[in-house]
Formats: C-alpha cells, sequence, structure tokens
C-alpha cells in the first residue's frame, strides 16, 4: 500500500508550523499539536523516526533546520513515505536554488502550496521529477543569496513528457558521437573464522550508466544470470549455453526498466535518462568468489609482548591486480610499541585507532603478501581484563573483476536514425564490510 498520507507538516525547531496540507479528511487539525507536545517537547526525535499516537501514525525527518512530518491513520507504507520526504525536499532545493531551511520556506509559500497540490493526490504520492515539473510550473522560487547555481534551461514538449511514458528523457536529444558506459559496481561483505571458514558471505551491486545518445533509443542489456539465459534458451528451442550463471536477489529496477517485458522475457530493456543513472541493484548470496584471503596468526607472550603474523592471498586472475588494499589489524589499547617486517607495501601503528595499518597500493592477482610484527605493551596491574580480539578489516578495490560473477552478454542499442554508438563496460569489486576474526 502507497502511503495514503493524511496531511504533511512542516515546523522548525520550535514547533512552529511553518506550512502544512491536508490532503484527507480522517484526521484533526489538532494533530500537529500531539506531535509537539508528545514527541518535540519530551526531546524523543532522535529515538525513532516512526511514532503512534491516539491512533495515527507520525513519519518525520529532519532537513536542515525544518521537521518534516507526514501523517497517516491506516497502516502505511513507511518506506515510501521517506522515500517521499527525500524526492521532495530534492524538488524543493531545484526550485529554491540548492537551499532548503526555514528561510526558504517563508520566501516561497505559494510556491510550495502549488508543488504540494502536484506531488500528492489524495495522500498518494505522485510524479516528483524536477524536470518535468518545472516545463508546467514555471514560477521561479525566491533563491537563496549564497546559491550560485544556475537557472534550469526550458524544455519544449511538456504535454507529450507529462502525459506521456517516457517521462524521464526529453525529446530532441542529440550527440555528435553516441556513448555508453556501463558499471557493474559489487561491495562484498564477509565475516572468516580465524582458520579460514566462512561464516557470512554475500555482494550487493548496482548498475550504473552513463548515457550520451541521441534521439529516443532503445537498449536492451543481456546478463549471465539463470532466469535469464534460461529463458532465452527456451524462447530459442535449445539448451542453453554451458558457463557460470548466477541468481540474482532482491533485484530493483530504475523505473526507465519495461517490467512487462522483464517478466515476459527476463531481458532489461529500457529507454535510457540523459546522462547518469542507476539502472538497477542487486544482492548474491551464492556462490561468491573472495577476491583475498586473510590467514591471520596472533599469539600473546605474557604481558608485556605479543606476535603478529598476517598472510594476505589474491585469490582473482593473475593479469589482474588490486588497488588500495588496507589491512587494519586491531591490537591492546596499552601497545607501547611495534616493530613490522613486511614483504610489500607500509605498515605503522596507529595508535588512535589502535590497530596496524597495513598499505598496498598495488597487489597483484595469483599472489601473497605477509606482514610480521612484535609489539611491546605496557603492563597495567589494574588492567586484568583479557583483550577481547576486534576482527581484522580490509578495504580494497579490484578493477574488472566482480565476486558475483557477473557478466554482461550483450549491449544492444536501436534507434530509428540507426546510428552507430559505442559501448564501454567497466567492472569493480570494493571491500563493504570485509571482516576476518583472529
Amino acid at each position: 500500500m502507497p502511503v495514503a498520507a493524511s496531511a504533511i507538516y512542516f515546523l522548525n525547531l520550535r514547533g512552529d508550523v511553518l506550512i502544512n496540507r491536508t490532503y484527507r479528511d480522517d484526521v484533526g487539525g489538532n494533530m500537529v499539536d500531539a506531535f509537539r507536545t508528545h514527541i518535540m517537547q519530551t526531546k524523543e526525535l532522535g529515538n525513532c523516526p516512526v511514532r503512534q499516537i491516539g491512533g495515527c501514525s507520525f513519519v518525520y525527518m529532519r532537513i536542515s533546520n525544518v521537521y518534516i512530518v507526514i501523517v497517516v491513520s491506516s497502516n502505511a507504507n513507511v518506506a515510501c513515505g521517506f522515500k517521499f520526504v527525500v524526492e521532495a525536499v530534492a524538488l524543493f532545493k531545484s526550485y529554491f536554488g540548492g537551499a532548503f531551511d526555514e528561510d526558504a520556506i517563508r520566501n516561497n509559500f505559494v510556491l510550495i502550496y502549488e508543488l504540494l497540490d502536484e506531488i500528492m493526490d489524495f495522500g498518494y504520492p505522485q510524479n516528483l521529477s524536477p524536470e518535468i515539473l518545472k516545463l508546467y510550473i514555471t514560477q521561479e522560487g525566491v533563491r537563496s543569496p549564497f546559491s550560485s547555481k544556475p537557472k534550469d534551461k526550458p524544455v519544449p514538449n511538456a504535454t507529450l513528457q507529462v502525459t506521456g511514458a517516457v517521462g524521464w528523457r526529453r525529446e530532441g536529444l542529440s550527440y555528435k558521437k553516441n556513448e555508453v558506459f556501463l558499471d557493474i559496481v559489487e561491495s562484498v561483505n564477509l565475516l572468516m573464522s580465524s582458520k579460514g571458514n566462512v561464516l557470512r558471505c554475500d555482494v550487493t551491486g548496482k548498475v550504473l550508466m552513463k548515457c550520451f545518445l541521441s534521439g529516443m533509443p532503445d537498449l536492451k542489456l543481456g546478463l549471465n544470470d539463470k532466469l535469464g539465459l534460461e529463458k532465452e534458451s527456451e524462447m530459442k528451442s535449445r539448451p542453453a549455453k554451458s558457463g557460470k550463471t548466477i541468481e540474482l536477489d532482491d533485484v530493483t529496477f530504475h523505473q526507465c526498466v519495461n517490467l512487462t517485458r522483464f517478466n515476459s522475457e527476463k531481458t532489461v530493456s529500457f529507454v535510457p535518462p540523459d546522462g547518469e543513472f542507476e539502472l538497477m541493484k542487486y544482492r548474491i548470496t551464492e556462490g561468491v568468489n573472495l577476491p583475498f584471503r586473510v590467514l591471520p596468526t596472533i599469539k600473546e607472550l605474557g604481558r608485556t609482548r605479543m606476535e603478529v603474523n598476517v598472510k594476505v592471498k589474491s585469490v582473482f586472475g593473475a593479469k589482474m591486480f588490486a588497488l588500495g588494499v588496507v589491512v587494519k589489524i586491531p591490537v591492546p589499547k596499552q601497545t607501547a610499541k611495534t616493530n613490522f617486517q613486511v614483504t610489500s607495501g607500509r605498515a605503522k601503528y596507529n595508535p588512535s585507532i589502535d590497530c596496524l595499518v597495513w598499505k598496498i597500493r598495488k597487489f597483484p592477482g595469483q599472489t601473497e603478501s605477509t606482514l610480521s610484527a612484535e609489539i611491546e605493551l605496557i603492563s597495567t596491574m589494574g588492567e586484568k581484563k583479557s583483550w577481547t580480539r576486534p576482527p581484522i578489516q580490509m578495504e580494497f578495490q579490484v578493477p574488472m573483476f566482480t565476486a558475483s560473477g557477473l557478466r554482461v552478454r550483450f549491449l544492444k542499442v536501436w534507434e530509428k536514425s540507426g546510428y552507430n554508438t559505442v559501448e564501454w563496460v567497466r567492472y569493480i569489486t570494493k571491500a563493504g564490510s570485509y571482516e576476518i576474526r583472529c
């Protein structure tokens, strides 16, 4: 169910109503007093952004020195409510020259009321795209004196974009060189035991695109996901080609993707927005290819000495390399002196985070590096509590490698004028929460 908001309020930090709009008559006009009394005056604003008072739910968010409060009387989709607030603020900023605060609201009452009537109808969110709304709400907001953003250029064919199926792209675009840039960016989340056993592992990824294409092109993207390959072989009445296939979980698409076509053909077809955008997001939980394996050995020699040995192995291909590798090895707070030996890179002790920080600028594939350290500790009589050994953390970036194994099989561009395009595809894997117990 969508938000189904009954009312929306804009309050300052004192709780005064700056502006409000009522969309339904199922809540009283004094509901904002309940929010002010039970939440603002009790200083419970930071505890939870969703509160229930007297049969109504308050979904609120603070932006600068303004609280935006959505009041709902039914079981609404809270995530949709927060999404609406974020996009509404971005819309207001585009009209106000990048500023959104109490002064901007006071200077733009008439414009805000007009926008509130357009972006929500009977409590249901509508179109919040600044590019489209500026086609027919042409009133300019009072800009902040600190704003230096240029005014947006007017775009023709407002009726087609507002009522048509492709509201995210305007007509008449023309480029001398038609190019498409596609990036698959993945983050690996790992928790590994000291013996090398994987306790938890998943990959979150996103497909980023940057399009500089003329006209109204239709793009089709093929990936090596299991459902897509099975559907393609079924439609062509032949067995699927051998090779690694992956199962994508929790897939979300940009609004430009034709979901009907995806459900029937399992192909990602879309008319792209102009410029940069996020095409899709996904998650992988099975068959993850770990880029690194870390084997730590930590020996506590009495109360005043420790020996640390950490071996890092790169598992990806020998022709690849990782950039910006950082290994953070925790040590006790009472560390007094450290001596290092590393086979590559540089290491130092950082007392502010109680870690040995080992940095390797470029780490080739199918190789290993070792750090050995002797640590002297300050002996304290009062400190009898044993050291808890926090996990080792890693940071890295591996170009042209995907931990999920996701690959682009094809990227086709069709436009009625039949121009030639240049497609660029890049893969990047980064460390998310990459931790190894020691």
